[in-house]
Formats: C-alpha cells, sequence, structure tokens
C-alpha cells in the first residue's frame, strides 16, 4: 500500500484524526459524528469517480478500518450500544 493510501489527505482524514485524538469527553461524540460524515461523504465521492472502483480499494480499506476505530470509540468511550454482530 503506499504512502498516499495509507494516510489520505483532506477534511476526512482530518476529521478522523481529531476525534481519535480527542481527549475531551464532552467534545467527543460531536468529532466522532462528523469524522463519520466525512468519511462518507469521502467515500461517496469515489463511488461516484470515474475511475474504477477497484483504483480507490488501498483508500476504502483505510476509511474502512477508521469507521471501525470510531464504532469502537463510541462503544468503549461513549458507552453506545454496539450493533455490530460478529
Amino acid at each position: 500500500m503506499t504512502n498516499e493510501a495509507s494516510y489520505p489527505s483532506g477534511g476526512s482524514f482530518a476529521s478522523w484524526q481529531s476525534a481519535v485524538d480527542e481527549s475531551n469527553s464532552e467534545k467527543l461524540l460531536e468529532r466522532v459524528l462528523a469524522a463519520e460524515i466525512a468519511i462518507f461523504n469521502r467515500m461517496q465521492e469515489l463511488a461516484k469517480g470515474l475511475k474504477p472502483a477497484s483504483a480507490h480499494l488501498a483508500e476504502r480499506e483505510v476509511w474502512d478500518k477508521a469507521l471501525e476505530t470510531l464504532r469502537l470509540i463510541k462503544r468503549g468511550r461513549l458507552g453506545s450500544p454496539d450493533w455490530k454482530k460478529e
């Protein structure tokens, strides 16, 4: 995987990283939700792009992992129920 795919640039990555790094529990939920929206919007952009989906596979994998991390933050640090079935 290239460095670019591992560390995407732009608002999606910045909002995701700020959620992970947030220590203030009052701001944490707000940042997690903003990160989820930014990631969703980026994935929508990728889906609508002119390149085939396989061209963005590495970046999509990064966002899938980011969303998993956000899910775990919501469950562990915010006490949200975990709707994912293992």
